[in-house]
């Protein structure tokens, strides 16, 4: 059993101002693999303290100095890559391979692009019309939550331009995925982090998560989560008339036309909606099939979707892993139900288990036509690994079935006619296109439209969305 139970503040690993246990349990397993300490508003209290007290001297730090932290950061972060995989396998079932190959490398390229964007930042321009000096200045304490879907990867992605912008931070992972987010923390502290720049609570979003949002002295809340949580978040920080930054849920669409490579096509859309077990917020899970090939591309999804196996994470291969939860596995469980009862024809998958994993939260790899975009299973987030696949007559239909949705954070396009896919692409409500199976690099920016969220991730993006503009004039 790991014991976790301190908090990172003020550069010193202290005890919580209460005793307050939680196991850390491996999905795959449904055993505790980890105790931690659950945090109280007191613990939030004394680390945004710290970071107060921090802000006066790190937001007047240089570049370069700031540059060097990250660098020192990265380098002991790919050192101990291995226990970063170890901690995210243990915490949330991700595959070992799958951990090494994406969840782990996300870190690493979050951090080099901040670091990119640091160097290249202009801090001070003239204004356009001469006269004055603009100038970006660090917004000061943050409240950082995370999610445990990609743990390292959205701290990573709040943390490293926080720093960057000379921000201090208070960061709570999740506490359902914890162990990933107190190693950062070990790995920042090994780097020379100044005392008080970065802290680090764990608890739930009661006791810790609204503690943060609503505190007077913190500046910023950046959330990644749930849409009702991010909606919890902004009620929470609204009478302090904090900043705050949401990347929340989706319902990607994922439009199939005729004219595309239809075995690429379907291959590309079942893997992407599998991958990470269905738990990734830009999921493609609706895909929506021009009317000409919907049969075919059924019968293809039927042939390729049990092709995704399920398996031990600790063992090598591609296949999934668990979902995260007893209580997630209850949910998902729900959605297939109700889509069954509301007469969506299954394809692949179904309810229950898959053969030989009684123990663990494992779920079937599910595959729905005959669905309309009325049906529950299309308009809720399911956060697993369940496809639905629903007909359009006409690409105005496809753009506008797309569109409806209270949804916007990425949109799938799937066409042999660049000229449509671009057409196509402009009129998708989405803050990500991503074309015949493109993906980008992690300087390009991230975040939704609607209620998948507000403000943009990664990159100099990313660093913006921690800075003032100041304007300074005669």
């Amino acid at each position: 059993m790991i014991e976790k139970r301190q908090f990172y503040i003020d550069g010193s690993w202290v005890d919580p101002s209460k005793a307050r246990d939680l196991e850390v349990v491996n999905p795959a397993t449904e055993k505790p693999v980890a105790v931690i300490s659950l945090g109280s508003a007191e613990d939030v209290d004394r680390a945004v303290a710290a970071a107060r007290r921090a802000f006066v001297s790190w937001s007047e730090t240089s570049v370069d100095e700031r540059a060097a932290l990250l660098q020192k950061i990265i380098e002991i972060y790919e050192r101990r890559s291995a226990e970063v995989d170890e901690a995210i396998r243990l915490e949330m079932g991700a595959p070992a391979d799958f951990v090494r190959e994406q969840q782990t490398p996300a870190g690493t390229g979050h951090l080099q692009a901040t670091l990119e964007a640091l160097k290249s930042h202009r801090f001070e321009r003239p204004s356009p019309r001469g006269g004055s000096v603009l100038r970006h200045e660090p917004i000061g304490v943050c409240g950082l939550i995370t999610p445990w879907n990609w743990p390292i990867n959205q701290i990573a992605a709040k943390v490293a331009p926080a720093l960057a912008a000379g921000c201090t931070m208070v960061l709570k992972p999740s506490e359902i995925a914890p162990l990933s987010g107190l190693l950062f923390a070990e790995i920042l502290d090994e780097a020379g982090c100044p005392a008080g720049v970065f802290n680090l609570v764990n608890g739930d979003g009661p006791g810790v998560g609204a503690a943060m949002s609503g505190h007077p002295e913190i500046d910023m809340m950046s959330f990644t989560g749930s849409t009702r949580a991010g909606v919890a978040v902004t009620q929470s920080a609204a009478p302090t008339v904090k900043r705050v930054a949401l990347e929340l849920g989706g319902k990607s669409p994922n439009l199939i036309f005729s004219d595309a490579d239809l075995e690429t096509a379907v291959r590309f859309s079942l893997e992407s909606c599998f991958s990470n077990t269905g738990q990734s917020c830009d999921a493609p899970t609706r895909l929506l099939v021009e009317n000409s090939v919907y049969e075919q591309v059924v019968a293809l999804a039927g042939k390729i979707a049990p092709e995704t196996t399920v398996g031990d994470p600790a063992m090598p291969g591609s296949h999934i892993g668990p979902v995260i939860s007893e209580l997630q596995y209850e949910r998902i469980q729900g959605h297939i139900e109700r889509g069954v009862a509301d007469g969506a024809r299954l394809v692949a998958g179904g309810p229950g288990k898959p053969e030989g994993h009684e123990t663990g939260y494992f779920v079937k790899p599910t595959v729905f036509a005959g669905v309309t975009n009325q049906m529950s299973i299309a308009r809720n987030e399911i956060f697993g690994p369940v496809l639905v696949m629903i007909p359009f007559e006409t690409e105005d239909d496809a753009v506008q079935m797309a569109n409806d949705t209270p949804y916007g954070l990425a949109a799938y396009v799937q066409t042999g006619d660049p000229e449509r896919a671009r057409r196509v692409s402009r009129k998708l409500r989405a803050g990500s296109v991503y074309i015949n199976g493109g993906s980008p690099d992690w300087d390009v920016p991230f975040g939704g439209y609607k209620q998948s969220g507000n403000g943009r991730e990664y990159g100099e993006f990313g660093l913006e969305d921690f800075l003032e503009l100041k304007a300074i004039t005669g």
